[in-house]
């Protein structure tokens, strides 16, 4: 289980400041991080430290990560976003 302080630096961290990128990620982060195993919690920080641009074109659909361990991660937030209800994005 993540400490407190894990979880906010996690969020500022996904807060990228690029609507698109907060809209997929944050959703992402606040409802089905919890619930993934550790192997894909360390995915998912890896992801966040990649430049904007990169996740951008990766959770666009214009591009797939080179890495498959990025590539995971990032096709499991194009599923969420594409299968959940728009009205958690709400509040965004």
């Amino acid at each position: 289980m993540q400490d407190d302080a894990t979880t906010k630096r996690l969020y500022w961290h996904s807060r990228r400041g690029m609507w698109e990128l907060d809209l997929l990620l944050i959703p992402f982060l606040e409802h089905r991080y919890p619930q993934l195993d550790d192997a894909d919690k360390a995915r998912y920080q890896a992801l966040i430290d990649q430049e904007d641009q990169d996740l951008f074109i990766w959770l666009m659909r214009r591009d797939w990560p080179s890495d498959p361990e990025l590539r995971r991660i990032v096709q499991m937030i194009v599923d969420y976003a594409e299968t959940t209800s728009n009205a958690q994005y709400r509040t965004l």
